[in-house]
């Protein structure tokens, strides 16, 4: 904080890979600013992070560990970005009504708890969740909840490891993506699921006008794996004879 009120008008900071020394036996970061637009943060470890920032716009978290972390704000926070980051509570506050973009990847998360947080966020506009592991194994993304508190949404980014439980319940209900014009979709461990979780969404994206597969393709790959491959493939190719408007594209790695 002492930084910051040195520099009373400062709208970036960056905090990356900080040796933090605290004569306390918990380690904690409070810093409070009314000019701060943007915060990146890498490869910080602390017990406690408190940010109090009345004008943030952009907050970027990446190979964080914190125990706890909290936002402060007066709901100026456009962009929300998650990477790699472990947190046992996350508490970004009142900040999320004029969110545009949260992007969520290798992060382990409670569903219905981080929804919570992110469900009044109406004017979001893209949506990615990325390797994201859940703490309930029964949990999956509620789509008909996302389309009914997201009616903006134009870009929806998905991978995660799929079970029955994705498409039993993550794709229940009449909803619609109506305003979805691109959909990104990748897996970890491909199995049969995906292909029928890439139809159920697309049925559901009545505007889409680009597909996005992400696929890792293992170097030692057996034969059950290649044919699960070939038979995906064979797939996709059958159901974008329906859906001949949209462009596709394959991304394996």
């Amino acid at each position: 904080s002492l930084l910051l009120t040195v520099c009373p008008k400062i709208e970036f900071l960056a905090l990356v890979n900080l040796d933090i020394a605290m004569s306390d036996s918990q380690t904690t970061m409070e810093l409070s600013s009314s000019s701060l637009k943007n915060i990146y943060a890498e490869a910080i470890s602390l017990d406690k992070f408190m940010l109090e920032a009345d004008s943030l716009e952009t907050l970027h978290l990446k190979d964080c560990t914190f125990e706890v972390f909290e936002l402060v704000g007066k709901g100026t926070l456009r962009l929300l970005k998650i990477d790699d980051v472990s947190v046992i509570h996350l508490d970004i506050g009142e900040s999320t009504e004029n969110l545009e973009v949260v992007d969520v990847s290798n992060f382990t998360i409670m569903w219905a708890k981080f929804h919570h947080m992110i469900s009044r966020s109406s004017k979001l506009r893209r949506l990615r969740l990325w390797g994201v592991v859940f703490d309930d194994e029964d949990e999956v993304v509620d789509l008909e909840t996302i389309s009914v508190c997201f009616p903006l949404l134009s870009h929806l980014s998905l991978c995660y490891d799929l079970r029955d439980g994705a498409l039993q319940y993550g794709l229940q209900g009449l909803f619609q993506l109506e305003n979805v014009v691109v959909l990104e979709l990748g897996w970890t461990v491909i199995s049969d699921l995906f292909s029928q979780w890439v139809a159920g969404l697309l049925q559901r994206c009545p505007n889409l006008r680009k597909l996005v597969i992400y696929g890792v393709v293992s170097e030692a790959k057996t034969h059950e794996e290649c044919q699960l491959l070939a038979n995906f493939t064979s797939s996709v190719v059958r159901l974008m004879r329906k859906y001949m408007h949209v462009e596709v594209q394959f991304e394996y790695e």
